[in-house]
């Protein structure tokens, strides 16, 4: 099998099935994600390798090379989706590490899976690694993968990132198998996590449990040599590729398109948008529950504000998205029934996903963009719709829970469980004028350019390129 200098391990691997292959034959194309765009460059640079499950249970694919990258799929049966996928790492690590917004569940089948499902992963990491490679495993569901890689591979430089937040000790020692998740991601050389705070609950979490030694950033790990070695946790915020949706809000058909989604709208004076997956840690019943109150209060009217609200489907099979989806289709009938007129609708309610370009046509369209999330670990969507607002206008109402709090300081940040500053925040985007508009939308806009995509994915692996050089030459 081919060995590449640079592996990336993913739970998805960077393409999608095609169903119908088009007439070239094509039976892959590439993912629409961000991760996948800032390490696309990286990838072709180094001709590397990427890890992970083809998104299909029971497909078994042999590895193959997709535009300049070698990928080598994990097979997953229908039981390891089940269990490893749907049951730990969304029943379980998700809530858990989402402050407990819903219960999370602890069944030992699913952590048995979810060791198993990890060990392949590291097997077929350990496989595709050149002698001395940088690895770098992302997210939650491989926490167990950087341990298990150092003991296949102790040749290697290994670093993780954490896309999700890192809970405080409270919450996170609730879990079973706490230690073997820090021992896990201690394996790693460097651990990134999304915020300060993050790296610091993680930090506390492996004093409590494991009794390692922390300073600053570097928390001192033994190893199998009977010694110690240093290893990193820092915060590496995440961001997005910035002169993507410039370009694209720049377009011709595509400011056209907003100005459409307006007039089908019925021109109303405001448009507020709300885009998510539908989960519950995005807190969108919090956001229709302050949109409703503005309506019964009479601060706003159908007539002149309009909300719309894109929830793409999301872990269909889990049964709390289940009890969510029910719950938030119930609360929009109910408003657009008691407030909507024939001309005018209180709340778009769209439950599908949507190409770039229309979602840059929202947000151009959009004069308040709500991320009200009660816990997130960046929230992209919120810099996404800033990089797109050319025009310097539009105002971004962001949760301080949300990562992306820490860097988008001209934002109107709220607390969303706080209903009422909620409605007083939404009012006060409302009602900005153009001037203020323009002052804090260049601001942000500023930060969103200056840390892109690129940045993030170069910082972490500069740091992780010192340990591949020696780890003396880290600074923390």
């Amino acid at each position: 099998m081919t060995q590449a200098d640079f592996v990336v391990v993913a739970n998805r691997l960077p393409v999608d099935r095609v169903a119908d292959a088009d007439a070239s034959g094509e039976p892959w194309r590439r993912s629409p994600g961000g991760l996948v765009t800032a390490l696309e460059p990286v990838m072709r640079k180094a001709s590397g390798a990427w890890v992970g499950w083809p998104g299909q249970a029971d497909l078994d694919v042999e590895p193959f090379e997709f535009e300049g990258t070698f990928l080598v799929p994990v097979a997953l049966s229908a039981e390891d989706v089940e269990n490893y996928y749907e049951g730990f790492s969304n029943d379980t690590i998700w809530p858990l590490y989402h402050d407990v917004i819903a219960a999370p569940r602890f069944k030992r089948q699913w952590w048995e899976a979810y060791v198993s499902v990890n060990q392949r992963f590291a097997d077929a990491a350990a496989e595709a690694a050149a002698p001395n490679a940088i690895v770098w495993v992302q997210d939650y569901q491989l926490q167990l993968v950087p341990k298990l890689l150092r003991e296949a591979r102790p040749d290697v430089t290994i670093g993780y990132f954490h896309h999700i937040p890192f809970p405080a000790y409270g919450l996170y020692s609730q879990l079973p198998w706490r230690r073997q998740v820090l021992e896990g991601l201690l394996g790693a050389d460097v651990i990134g996590f999304q915020r300060v705070a993050d790296a610091g609950n993680f930090a506390r979490a492996v004093r409590r449990q494991l009794r390692y030694e922390t300073k600053a950033s570097g928390i001192t790990v033994p190893d199998a040599a009977g010694g110690t070695r240093m290893a990193l946790a820092k915060a590496f915020p995440i961001s997005i590729d910035a002169d993507s949706y410039i370009e694209l809000a720049q377009r011709p058909e595509i400011q056209a398109r907003a100005a459409e989604i307006r007039e089908s709208l019925g021109n109303p004076k405001k448009i507020l948008l709300g885009v998510d997956r539908l989960d519950y840690t995005k807190g969108i019943r919090h956001r229709l529950k302050a949109f409703g109150e503005l309506l019964e209060d009479g601060h706003i009217s159908v007539d002149d504000v309009t909300l719309v609200q894109v929830a793409s489907p999301s872990r269909e099979r889990v049964e709390a998205y289940v009890q969510l989806r029910d719950e938030i289709e119930l609360t929009v009938g109910r408003i657009n029934g008691d407030y909507d007129t024939m001309d005018h609708t209180a709340i778009r309610y769209l439950h599908q996903a949507y190409p770039r370009e229309e979602m840059v046509a929202l947000f151009l369209a959009a004069d308040v963009m709500l991320v009200t999330a009660l816990r997130d670990g960046m929230n992209l969507v919120a810099k996404e719709y800033v990089a797109s607002r050319v025009d310097n206008r539009g105002v971004l109402v962001l949760s301080e829970f949300a990562g992306a709090a820490d860097e988008l300081g001209s934002a109107i940040r709220i607390n969303p469980h706080d209903i009422d500053g909620l409605k007083d925040a939404i009012m006060r985007a409302i009602e900005m004028p153009g001037a203020e508009q323009g002052r804090r939308m260049r601001a942000l806009r500023r930060r969103v350019r200056e840390h892109d995509v690129e940045d993030w994915s170069q910082d972490f692996l500069d740091a992780l390129a010192a340990f591949h050089n020696g780890p003396t030459a880290v600074s923390s």
